[in-house]
């Protein structure tokens, strides 16, 4: 196996590279638009429950099956295997613990608090961002971290529709059985998720100390 890395290392940053922002794409859209909706549905009870509950369903559909459902909506529009419906079906199982841990934290802010920034005349805008979104962005950044290191992880399936990454050496290592192309294939994908995983942590760690002074 370590032959087979030095003989291929520049191969395996391309492909380290390709995985990295086909998560990043994803991850990033997801935060875009599941922070804002997870804050919405706080006040929407009756929405939130059924937000969750199709998150949840779509986190129960096989990583495989999503991808295959996306090559025919896709290839409506020339785009049915590749970078476009991988991030799409990535985007889909993102979604849920950004909304879910949005959600859940921003509930979960003491009523106390809340009311006392009323008793200051705050606006709701600015309850939010100088008060509820700092005390809740520890959880908020558990949840990010949650589906960072979940999409890396479905990511490699992603190649067997052609989106690249280093899922390629694990679908390619098992149809030629070439053990070590798998090997380093599932072993890229590992570190990649312990590294980002440790470093997500960090930044979790400091923001709860962060919001614990203040």
């Amino acid at each position: 196996m370590i032959e087979f890395i030095q003989t291929n290392w520049s191969t395996i940053m391309e492909l380290t590279w390709e995985h990295i922002r086909i998560v990043s794409i994803a991850v990033g859209f997801s935060i875009i638009t599941g922070v804002p909706f997870g804050i919405y549905i706080t006040q929407k009870e009756t929405l939130a429950n059924l937000v969750l509950s199709v998150s949840g369903i779509i986190m129960t559909i096989p990583s495989i099956a999503l991808f295959g459902i996306m090559i025919p909506i896709f290839s409506l529009i020339n785009q049915g295997i590749g970078f476009v419906p991988a991030v799409v079906a990535l985007i889909l199982y993102s979604q849920l613990p950004i909304i879910r841990n949005t959600y859940i934290a921003i509930k979960n802010v003491n009523p106390n608090i809340r009311d006392a920034a009323k008793g200051m005349g705050m606006t709701t805008w600015q309850r939010l961002t100088r008060v509820e979104l700092p005390i809740a962005l520890p959880v908020i950044m558990a949840g990010i971290r949650t589906a960072i290191v979940l999409t890396i992880g479905i990511a490699a399936i992603a190649a067997y529709i052609g989106a690249g990454g280093l899922g390629v050496y694990i679908a390619r290592g098992i149809s030629t059985s070439y053990k070590e192309m798998v090997q380093v294939g599932a072993l890229g994908v590992s570190i990649l998720a312990i590294l980002i995983d440790q470093l997500m942590g960090g930044i979790q760690r400091g923001l709860s100390i962060k919001g614990m002074k203040s």
